[in-house]
């Protein structure tokens, strides 16, 4: 080999050899990349949920729910089907409940001592019905000349309302859901008509919470009886009259045929809320998810059950009146100021004896002014300007 040559390859050996270390050098470095990678990645997915563990709790809770309604009854007992049917759905079967009837497990009026003391996990009723038990649970409900279902509702989830509810109930081992309305009932059905409060005196009239002691005081006799007996009670003379919801449900109910007159406005429930009673023991064995959807369910029964009885009342009016022959009759303004008299006597003595009763009565007081201030300019001058218009849209 030429001296030239021998001074090209001592040239190009060290070159070669420069690259073939850079490559391998290079090729090391990525593979300690891709391992650095594989264990990050690694530890990473043993550190995230894996998706067993994003999945909720797939335990199957069985509950009973018991109620004051007649099992299935338009409205009422149909809400509480309803409700129940949509958890089971929305959890995928994770919370069952099975619905009761008033009298199929419990007493209608017994709903509340059954979820308190666990028989039933679950109650849906109206707070009126445990005054006996609690004077304050009857704002949760309705008072006479009180707010209407718009002003309850935004009481209750906007207004402090639900935390007074909350509190009250708590030392029962209970939590309170709004889970529908009813609107502005009837005055009810009676068997003779009133002209003036002489009219009531010593009338015997199915009619439950605060608005039976206002009866009472105005001279009426307030009784407490289960839907299911009414209209037997109405026929055979044990009550003179009866007050129960409204259209759709008092067609349902038959008290056409066992009473002729047909009152309104509905003093004594302006704006009922049905409640869902939960056992906080039970309640707080769910895992979250369930809880929230619980609390969401109640919120669109609440909604829903407005709607329904918006939609179907006057129809339901319309065949009282002009299939059955019912007498429609407005209350004269005389009966309403006497029994708002009575009404406004009654609160100021409970307020006086029960301090609970009272610092509730102050905060509903307080609320309803202030949503009445404005729906006077609101909804009210809304209405009026409909006598302008007539039958025309």
């Amino acid at each position: 080999m030429s001296e030239p040559h021998r001074a090209e390859s001592r040239t190009i050996l060290p070159a070669i050899v420069v690259a073939l270390v850079a490559l391998v050098v290079l090729l090391f470095g990525l593979y300690v990349m891709e391992v650095a990678s594989t264990a990050s990645s690694d530890r990473f997915a043993e550190s995230a949920p894996s998706d067993s563990s994003q999945t909720a709790d797939q335990t199957v809770y069985r509950w009973s729910m018991v109620t004051t309604w007649p099992k299935n009854f338009p409205g009422l007992g149909t809400a509480a089907n309803e409700f129940a049917e949509s958890i089971n759905e929305m959890s995928g079967g994770r919370l069952e409940i099975k619905v009761y009837g008033a009298g199929e497990l419990v007493p209608a009026l017994g709903v509340f001592d059954a979820v308190s003391g666990g028989v039933a996990q679950m109650g849906h009723g109206a707070s009126y019905y445990w005054k006996g038990k609690i004077p304050a649970s009857v704002f949760f409900t309705t008072v006479p000349f009180g707010m209407n279902a718009q002003e309850m509702n935004a009481w209750i989830t906007e207004g402090g309302g639900w935390q007074l509810w909350r509190d009250l109930y708590e030392p029962f081992g209970l939590l309170p859901f709004p889970a529908g309305n009813t609107g502005v009932q009837m005055a009810g059905w009676y068997n003779r008509e009133i002209n003036s409060i002489d009219d009531i005196q010593g009338m015997k009239m199915r009619i439950p919470g605060l608005g039976g002691e206002v009866w009472n005081r105005a001279g009426g006799v307030a009784v407490t009886i289960p839907g299911g007996e009414l209209y037997t009670s109405l026929q055979t003379g044990v009550i003179d009259s009866t007050e129960w919801v409204g259209p759709y449900n008092d067609l349902a109910m038959g008290f056409y045929q066992v009473a002729k007159y047909y009152y309104y406005p509905g003093w004594h429930e302006p704006g009922p809320t049905l409640e869902l009673i939960i056992n906080q023991e039970a309640y707080e064995s769910l895992p979250e998810d369930l809880q929230k959807l619980v609390y969401r369910a109640a919120i669109v029964a609440n909604q829903l059950t407005l709607d329904q009885y918006t939609s179907r009342n006057n129809a339901a009016l319309t065949e009282l009146v002009e299939t059955h022959g019912v007498e429609l009759r407005e209350l004269p303004k005389e009966v309403l100021l006497a029994l708002r008299k009575s009404a406004f006597e009654v609160y100021d003595e409970l307020a006086a004896s029960d301090p609970e009763f009272a610092r509730i009565y102050k905060a509903y007081t307080k609320f309803r002014l202030e949503a009445q201030n404005y729906h006077l300019i609101s909804e009210q001058s809304w209405y009026k300007s409909r006598e302008y218009f007539g039958e025309q849209p």
